[in-house]
Formats: C-alpha cells, sequence, structure tokens
C-alpha cells in the first residue's frame, strides 16, 4: 500500500480528555485528505463506546484519561475489535508507558509535539499493519518485547531493590521512609542510592527525580 495515498481514507477516532487539544488536532487531521474523523472522545470509556459504533480504522489514544485510561481503553479494544488499529498519543516519553501500551495492543506511539502531517502519516501506517514509534527509546522497547534484553539492561543495570528505591525517591520520600518501608537500615538505602548514581552516572536526587519519569517508573 503506497502509505501517502491510501486507496480510502483512513476512518479515524481522536480520544483525549483536554478539549482545546482534542478539537485543535481535529481540525488540523481533518485536513489531510487521507484521514475522514468519524468521531471525537473525552475518556476511554467513551473510547470504548465509539468505537463499538463507529467502527473506525484507527483511534489516536491519549493515555491519561479519566474514567478509563488509555492503556486500558487499547486493551480493551484490541480484545473486542482485533481489526480496530490504536495509536498512542501522548506527552511520554518513558520506556515504561511505551511497552504497557504496546502490550495492551498498540500498534504504535507517537508524541503530542510531533508535526501534524507526521502524526497524520503514523495513522496511516498503522492502518497498514505496520508498528510506529516516534519515540528515542524504539529500539530498546523492542529488545524488551522480543527478549533481546533484560529489565537490568533496560533500567541501565539497576537492580530490582535499586528501581523500587528509585520509585521512593521520586514520590518524594526521603531515605529515613524509605528504609523503615522497606524494613533496611537507613545506611543500606545511603549504600543503594550510591550505587544508583554511579551506575545512571548522576549526582543528586533531581537527576534521580528526571531519570525516574522519563523511564516511567512514577506517574506525573
Amino acid at each position: 500500500m503506497n502509505l501517502d495515498h491510501p486507496t480510502t481514507p483512513v476512518r479515524l477516532l481522536i480520544a483525549d480528555d483536554q478539549h482545546l487539544f482534542r478539537s485543535g488536532l481535529a481540525r488540523l487531521l481533518g485536513d489531510d485528505p487521507r484521514l475522514e474523523l468519524v468521531g471525537e472522545a473525552a475518556d476511554g470509556a467513551e473510547a470504548i463506546e465509539l468505537v463499538d459504533r463507529l467502527r473506525p480504522d484507527v483511534v489516536l489514544m491519549d493515555l491519561k484519561m479519566p474514567r478509563v485510561d488509555g492503556i486500558e481503553a487499547t486493551r480493551q479494544i484490541a480484545a473486542k475489535h482485533p481489526e480496530v488499529r490504536v495509536l498512542i498519543l501522548t506527552t511520554f516519553e518513558a520506556d515504561n508507558y511505551v511497552l504497557r501500551a504496546l502490550e495492551a495492543g498498540a500498534g504504535g506511539y507517537v508524541l503530542k509535539d510531533s508535526r501534524p502531517e507526521a502524526i497524520a502519516s503514523s495513522i496511516v501506517a498503522v492502518r497498514s499493519g505496520e508498528r510506529v514509534m516516534a519515540s528515542a527509546v524504539a529500539n530498546r522497547v523492542l529488545d524488551m518485547l522480543t527478549g533481546a534484553s533484560t529489565e537490568k539492561e533496560f533500567y541501565d543495570g539497576l537492580t530490582p531493590r535499586e528501581i523500587e528505591i528509585l520509585r521512593m525517591m521520586a514520590a518524594g520520600m526521603p531515605n529515613k521512609q524509605v528504609a523503615y518501608k522497606l524494613g533496611i537500615s537507613e545506611k543500606t538505602v545511603r549504600n543503594h542510592v550510591s550505587n544508583m548514581y554511579e551506575k545512571l552516572q548522576i549526582y543528586d536526587r533531581a537527576q534521580a527525580v528526571l531519570y525516574a519519569v522519563r523511564k516511567g517508573l512514577v506517574d506525573v
């Protein structure tokens, strides 16, 4: 199939809880002759309902939405309507979010700051059966999905305990609270943090929090 000029326009449903963003994107994508906008949803639950009724070719799905989030909506749509493709559209560039979306059945992942024409091309590509990931972490995500890399490699050598402590740090817990929560000494926590900093080549808690956000280890 020629991705630039599909034989029939892709029937598109946009799901995003931010009304201004959703309507603006709908207007921009509606100008592309490759696409036919058939509906808009304000959350995952509405997206599921509209897929049942409208049977779009592709759902452009936000991740963070009320009632039912984008990952759970993707999971339900993929199970009930495997012919409908889901393309995740989000501000999150974190490895963990990519993995969860793809494992739920999404056919791709693009960022909200992408150009409208790039998003439109991704929609067309996903409809044709391609997997689209416009992200710097794409190759590493595929390695995780195919088993080519381990979780330890995926998180730059961090152990499960270090990842657990990093999550707590990113949630704002001081070392003393982390120690109490895990039932270990504060000195042990400091040792884990020191090892973590060395592996990640970072120097303070702020950099650790940024790493945790980028990896999807903590909600933002």
